[in-house]
């Protein structure tokens, strides 16, 4: 039968589509069937396929013709998706320009999670089964199921028999089975355990976030403290608050290595494990922890950036963890930065929300001094907690203080504090933000340098397994016997020092001593990182090597030095945050160092001493810094005092990206308030094989950039074998 096109005789219903589409889409409602609320999750047909969506709270732009809806499919078995996610799902799609459903598809990862919950067949006794011969045993296994309903073999196990015996009565009918839900039992934390004494300060501090949590009250607060100042201490007072307000808390951290340290001190404070959420968690837990979130039985998550798209039912804190980090940036798929996504949720859910930093984000900082409904409140720890004073940070020229020549990549002063730090008895640490042995590697007849054959990039050595890798697609060959480009044998020469370097050096200048390394190739999940990090607590590590996964958030009380190799790694480039994100690591780890009763000591090795950023660390005045760095960028309209966006357009051929992003770069709308700069190659312009062209737009702050990106993107056809990539105010330049 045709349907009839008049729109009014027909009900729609508009959903959201997990696909890479904006929507939402009108589906025909059946005769007969209720109109599904907003929120709730259905399934839906799409093309060839049947995926889920969720009820959406707009219709769409444009009406279609009903002749050709489809009609809308069957509602899945969870409860509806809460209103400020999907207020979230619509605000992060606007501001990185993405389709709405590619976004709401970061809130329905866990597919498992939509369908009926698992249930399981429990036996109870029948109303008459007392009254038949039974045998003693028989007996036992009914006054174990009158008890609690379990399943056979459980039932078995209750009563002491065999299965034997629970399966007759099964099959006389003297049990009757029951359908019934897996219920997971989710412990709660107890907020009467605390038991901390917190200093004046930090009492002040918790004091304001009790009281907004308290209050149901919408409010972004910087707490801003010193390395050890007990930060950790004083959002713990808010959860506390929060739990016993019978509410949701959210933690999230930016480093997987960070969660059983932050696990421990949790369970320490509060009496029962957190629930945690990251890449490591198994699809099982995954499925589990999804519903309880969304059925609001699960009272706090801590986890890596994607833990915020849960769909925690009532949040009532949320809390950013060394929120300046940059891994909070997701610089693939929907490129969006978790801290600002943070902060407006927690204004959709009308729920506090803490920023957590001794390095705030320039960003932070400079949204503390401003009015209006984006102000951040700052909550200043200037010392550390208990009777631990600031380590002393001293800056070793390379110019004047090098290391021998084929000694190595230690200055002898570094050589000198690790010696005496072992002699005390006492711990060091050792960071290098470079991965791998070597950074590049060649060969000594001809000087042929080994390349990624997919990228610009020269490959990394990797001494532990014996392979040359690209730390940007991935590719890795096995170290070569031969140059591929003259023959020679046994040529193969490695340059600069990796942190596997440094560690072979520190195991040939100390044999005795025990030392680990921790990095993203020696700890690839959340478990190889605890037990390294549990080593350390242990005192069964002497010296720990590492990049930045080291860097922050630990707390190793006998660990005394803190030595950087190479301080000014990170310095160069042209990457706008360069200098602030290379003083957030340095200070970062230098906070490792005494943060107990003993006195700790920072020794940076640097070429570049009279740098701003070794001379804030040397004289520890944080402040100075960050005010130089702000003059810097108020004066050049650079974030936080004007936008960027990045524009990378890829392709298999190079002459096709070029003349593709010559074509959008003429297409750019006309307005003083926007500058676009290029087309030019990509600083990595070749990348797993693609050939990439960059477009950079400037605007002022007085400028919709999203919506100036999308109305010049939107009128633009490119290629179909060329792909657009938008990044809003990016933080990788590369």
């Amino acid at each position: 039968m045709t349907p009839d096109l008049f729109a009014d005789s027909f009900a729609t219903v508009s959903v959201v589509v997990t696909a890479p589409l904006d929507g939402p889409f009108d589906y025909l409602l059946p005769d007969g069937r209720p109109r599904p609320e907003p929120g709730q999750v259905v399934a839906v047909p799409f093309g060839r396929q049947v995926l889920p969506g969720v009820v959406w709270d707009t219709r769409p732009e444009r009406p279609v013709d009903p002749g050709r809806l489809r009609p809308l499919g069957p509602l899945l078995p969870v409860p509806p998706l809460p209103e400020p996610l999907r207020r979230l799902v619509d605000h992060v799609a606007c501001e990185t320009v993405s389709p709405r459903g590619q976004v709401l598809k970061l809130a329905l990862s866990t597919h498992a999670a939509l369908e009926e919950p698992r249930t399981v067949e429990l036996y109870r006794p029948a109303d008459d089964a007392q009254a038949r011969k039974l045998t003693p045993k028989q007996h036992q296994v009914l006054a174990a199921a009158a008890a609690e309903p379990l399943a056979p073999a459980d039932l078995a196990r209750a009563a002491g028999v065999s299965s034997a015996v629970v399966k007759k009565l099964i099959d006389t009918g003297a049990l009757l089975s029951e359908t019934h839900v897996v219920e997971e039992h989710w412990p709660i934390p107890d907020p009467a355990r605390i038991e901390v004494e917190l200093n004046e300060g930090q009492a002040s501090a918790a004091r304001r976030l009790e009281e907004a949590v308290q209050e149901r009250r919408h409010a972004t607060f910087l707490l801003d403290g010193v390395p050890g100042a007990g930060k950790t201490e004083v959002y713990f007072a808010a959860i506390a608050a929060c739990i016993r307000a019978g509410r949701q808390a959210l933690v999230l951290l930016p480093e997987i290595a960070l969660t059983s340290q932050w696990s421990a001190r949790f369970t320490r404070t509060f009496g029962v494990p957190p629930v945690a959420w990251h890449a490591d968690v198994g699809s099982a837990r995954r499925r589990k922890i999804w519903r309880a979130a969304i059925e609001g039985k699960v009272p706090l998550v801590v986890g890596a950036r994607s833990a915020l798209w849960l769909p925690l039912r009532d949040v009532g804190l949320i809390v950013v963890d060394e929120e300046h980090d940059p891994s909070f940036k997701q610089d693939d798929g929907v490129t969006y930065q978790a801290r600002n996504a943070a902060i407006a949720r927690a204004r959709f859910e009308n729920c506090p929300i803490v920023l957590a930093s001794a390095t705030p984000s320039l960003e932070t900082v400079v949204a503390t001094g401003s009015a209006g409904p984006d102000r951040i409140h700052r909550l200043v720890l200037p010392e550390r907690h208990g009777s631990a004073p600031a380590p002393k940070v001293d800056i070793v020229d390379l110019r004047s203080a090098r290391p021998r020549r084929g000694a190595g990549f230690l200055a002898p002063r570094m050589v000198g504090e690790l010696e005496a730090t072992l002699e005390r008895g006492e711990q060091a640490l050792l960071f290098l933000n470079r991965r791998g042995y070597a950074p590049l590697s060649l060969c000594r007849a001809c000087g042929h340098r080994f390349r990624c054959p997919n990228c610009s990039a020269w490959l990394t050595a990797h001494r532990l397994r014996r392979r040359l890798q690209c730390h940007h697609c991935g590719f890795s060959m096995p170290e070569p016997d031969h140059c591929p480009e003259c023959g020679t044998t046994d040529a193969l020469a490695l340059s600069g020092p990796g942190v596997e370097r440094i560690a072979d050096e520190v195991r040939h200048l100390f044999p005795k001593a025990r030392t680990a390394l921790l990095t993203s190739d020696t700890a690839t999940t959340a478990g190889q990182a605890a037990a390294i990090v549990g080593a350390v607590e242990r005192r069964e590590v002497d010296i720990l090597i590492g990049t930045q996964m080291v860097a922050k958030g630990h707390h190793f009380p006998d660990l005394t030095l803190v030595g950087v190799v190479d301080g000014d790694l990170g310095l160069g480039g042209g990457d706008l945050r360069a200098a602030e994100r290379s003083f957030q690591l340095l200070y970062q780890v230098s906070g490792r160092a005494g943060r107990a009763d003993k006195p700790g000591r920072v020794l940076i090795q640097t070429h570049l001493p009279g740098h701003p950023v070794m001379r804030a660390l040397a004289s520890g005045d944080r402040d100075r810094f960050v005010a130089a760095e702000i003059e810097e960028r108020e004066d050049g309209l650079l974030p936080p005092f004007g936008r960027l966006a990045s524009l990378i357009l890829s392709g298999a051929r190079q002459v096709d990206v070029q003349a593709a992003a010559r074509h959008l770069a003429l297409a750019a709308p006309v307005d003083p308030g926007v500058r676009v700069l290029g087309p030019a190659p990509a600083p990595i312009a070749l990348l797993r094989g693609r050939w990439r062209e960059r477009l950079l737009v400037r605007a002022r702050l007085d400028v919709d950039l999203p919506d100036y990106l999308r109305l010049w993107t939107g009128t633009v056809r490119l290629p179909s074998a060329i792909q657009l990539t938008i990044d809003v105010d990016p933080y990788d330049f590369l």
